[in-house]
């Protein structure tokens, strides 16, 4: 099959997307920056084949991209509240700790004041943002963000997240302040690479999803000991809810634990019926598309649909059944970075994609949408080359805005065709 390949037009704010339905190989774990030699591997395993088929679509929707911004090194977004249906205004990170308010309308990024210190390298910085359900009373917003260690422990890194109060939205100086911690990866350990560190809230507000990552240490996936490689579901202040499922494990901190055998997971959504969607990187090859369940261990580093970055062979899914398989394996890799919930609000740009899930992709330079039925059967859909890795993307009220990953890289809106 043919690469149709994308060039950056000389026309103003405006950039052609042009559709490849490859199937792209590359390596699952190329964040911006590579902390592993060998993430840079495009093997996989022999006879493994690719994730699902994009299903073939005459009415596949059309866009053509519109940049409003500059970047470097962004890593996530989220919108503030609407106001008398002007554009909206959009939170956006930069791994190296800035965070910014960003009028779609104008372009005008404005910097907030107060950030916390951040430990910039590798994959790691600042991380997600998210709004607090009760942000128009309260101002808060939740980060994740990258620390190190103690002034005899500094080489060591982990993840952490703080609830903040953002003031003055509405003037030239914005800020932080009352940074209250909420939870952080334990143990730190060497290395900056697969910190996960994406928030999420339920869909009620009450609770907070965060993903954390197993540190490229492969073994706390599976160790109840240690909060790596899981999925960690908190009240809002921090605590433990009653009804996690490991709240009698004889580890205390397994109590915070929603799911494990993880590895990577940059994406949570939840759908409209409320099933909690997660993506991750697999190593060379395998990386997964999961339905997330109270409890159930996805198998990391014992399984997989990829094989380790040495070459050698990791047993698939299907050889342990006590493992909850991936309702989508890539092989080769889109290398998942984010993930957004199509839902139509004030606009409705695309409305083929209503219910879906958009994911954008690193390595694959792709935005993926996929689908999933009644009987949380997921496919992926449609399969967009954006000619760029894609760091993050966002849908806001049936308006759909994407992040470049790198230096110099692009908010962008999606304008229907």
């Amino acid at each position: 099959m043919t690469i149709i390949s994308m060039q950056h037009l000389s026309t103003p704010l405006m950039l052609p997307i042009m559709i490849s339905a490859l199937l792209f190989s590359a390596p699952a774990c190329s964040n911006q920056t590579a902390v592993n030699t060998h993430e840079d591997l495009t093997d996989y395993k022999e006879g493994q084949a690719s994730a699902s088929e994009s299903l073939a679509s005459t009415e596949k929707p059309a866009f053509i991209t519109k940049k409003i911004a500059t970047f470097d090194e962004p890593w996530a977004m989220t919108a503030l509240p609407a106001v008398n249906n002007e554009p909206p205004k959009l939170l956006v990170t930069q791994k190296t700790g800035e965070l910014f308010i960003v009028d779609t309308a104008t372009g005008a990024k404005t910097t907030i004041s107060g950030m916390p210190k951040v430990a910039y390298g590798g994959q790691g910085g600042l991380g997600d943002i998210v709004l607090a359900p009760d942000f128009a009373t309260s101002n808060h917003v939740y980060m994740s963000y990258v620390e190190a260690g103690n002034d005899t422990d500094n080489n060591k890194f982990g993840a952490k997240v703080i609830k903040a109060t953002l003031i003055g939205l509405d003037t030239a100086t914005p800020r932080l302040q009352d940074l209250t911690p909420i939870w952080e990866q334990t143990p730190k350990v060497k290395g900056q690479g697969h910190y996960s560190h994406r928030l999420l809230f339920s869909p009620d507000g009450k609770y907070l999803y965060i993903s954390s990552g197993e540190r490229q240490e492969k073994t706390p996936a599976q160790d109840m000991s240690v909060n790596l490689g899981k999925i960690v579901r908190l009240n809002l202040d921090g605590s433990v809810p009653a009804d996690n499922p490991f709240v009698d494990n004889s580890n205390d901190i397994a109590a915070q634990f929603w799911s494990i055998g993880h590895r990577n997971v940059l994406g949570m959504a939840f759908d409209e019926k409320g099933r909690l969607w997660a993506h991750e990187m697999g190593p060379r090859g395998g990386d997964e598309f999961n339905l997330i369940e109270k409890g159930h261990n996805y198998g990391w580093p014992i399984v997989s649909n990829g094989r380790n970055y040495t070459g050698t062979d990791i047993p698939d899914h299907e050889t342990r059944p006590e493992f909850t398989p991936p309702k989508i394996s890539w092989t080769p890799v889109i290398s998942p970075s984010s993930m957004s919930i199509y839902n139509a609000g004030q606009y409705n740009d695309f409305p083929a994609w209503q219910g879906n899930a958009l994911i954008s992709g690193l390595s694959s330079k792709a935005l993926i949408v996929v689908d999933f039925d009644e009987n949380s059967r997921a496919t992926e859909r449609y399969r967009y080359d954006m000619g760029e890795r894609i760091r993050n993307v966002l849908n806001v009220d049936g308006q759909v805005w994407v992040l470049e990953d790198g230096d110099n890289s692009g908010l962008l809106q999606l304008i229907p065709q």
